[in-house]
């Protein structure tokens, strides 16, 4: 059975406070302030002087989120796969097998010359250890190295989750699936998006929690830049209170609207960022934009943006 993640929708720019939309104008504002204050301010190194740069990221170490992708990969299978393998990828992060097997899955992309060594797959909630020792057989089938939990936040009523009890809960169970993934030779990670950085109840926020309460040995951050910005948290900031457990990076651009752009058209600069990649212990930069192939645009525009955020990276100097 293909197990798909139920990742949130995408929305307007309008809208993309959250790909649910349950920040409203209240976060967008937040966001607003942060990336004027953040992305412009003395720190961020202008586009030339980043190409001046003597380090760069590894080829083999930039990776795609298939969840950019979804409604081609729908389509054509293996045709989106082999168009990724000639853009120049090596490696891609899983969303869901694409209504295949994970066996079925792997062979498409042995076929196409690729590793998924990356998957996004909840957590069970409550947990239920053989559904999730189930999830970690089918990643380690396809051949993944990570399994990562993609989406927290939000509660019954789709509100912004304020209560420090329920992060307190949910490390906890991220703790039990590190532990297990650890077991099966996986390492384990968690995902964000802008609703850990809404503060609490008491003050703190949820990523704070998490943080604090999750073994390090056992559960790392895979760090959306996007989205922290979208919290009015600096990626650089969340590093040096976290180095080296930033092993993965979800490298998406934020354009002056508060949406999504391809890597290079928008706001963030990533070689100020990635200058942290060692601080952080970063492993894998994963393209992903979230509305790659939604209207206005269509799914084959999404391999466009496969193929500006792969040459962004590999060209970017910092």
């Amino acid at each position: 059975m293909d197990r798909q993640i139920n990742r949130p929708e995408p929305t307007p720019a309008s809208e993309s406070v959250s790909r649910r939309g349950v920040l409203r104008a209240a976060t967008v504002s937040a966001a607003a302030v942060g990336a004027a204050g953040l992305l412009a301010g003395p720190a961020s190194a202008a586009p030339a002087a980043q190409a001046q740069g003597r380090r760069r990221v590894p080829v083999d170490r930039i990776s795609i989120q298939l969840y950019t992708l979804r409604d081609q990969l729908a389509a054509d299978l293996p045709g989106t796969l082999d168009a990724l393998r000639r853009i120049g990828y090596r490696r891609v992060e899983h969303a869901g097998f694409v209504g295949r097997t994970a066996a079925q899955f792997r062979a498409a992309l042995d076929e196409a010359g690729l590793r998924s060594t990356s998957g996004h797959v909840g957590i069970p909630q409550p947990f239920d250890a053989a559904t999730w020792e189930q999830a970690l057989a089918d990643a380690k089938v396809v051949g993944c190295k990570k399994i990562v939990h993609p989406y927290f936040g939000r509660d019954a009523a789709g509100q912004p989750i304020r209560d420090p009890a329920v992060y307190r809960a949910l490390a906890r169970d991220l703790n039990k699936a590190g532990r297990l993934a650890e077991r099966a030779g996986l390492e384990f990670g968690y995902h964000n998006h802008q609703l850990e950085f809404v503060p609490l109840t008491g003050g703190s926020t949820g990523f704070d929690i998490l943080a604090a309460q999750t073994d390090p040995r056992l559960v790392h951050f895979e760090l959306d830049l996007y989205w922290t910005w979208r919290g009015a948290h600096d990626p650089v900031d969340v590093i040096r209170a976290n180095r080296g457990r930033i092993r993965q990076v979800h490298v998406k651009d934020l354009d002056v609207e508060g949406g999504f752009a391809d890597l290079g058209d928008g706001l963030i600069d990533f070689g100020r960022i990635f200058a942290h990649e060692r601080e952080a212990g970063i492993e894998e930069y994963i393209v992903e934009r979230d509305d790659a192939g939604t209207p206005p645009r269509s799914p084959a525009d999404a391999l466009d943006t496969a193929r500006v955020g792969f040459d962004y990276l590999a060209s970017l100097r910092y």
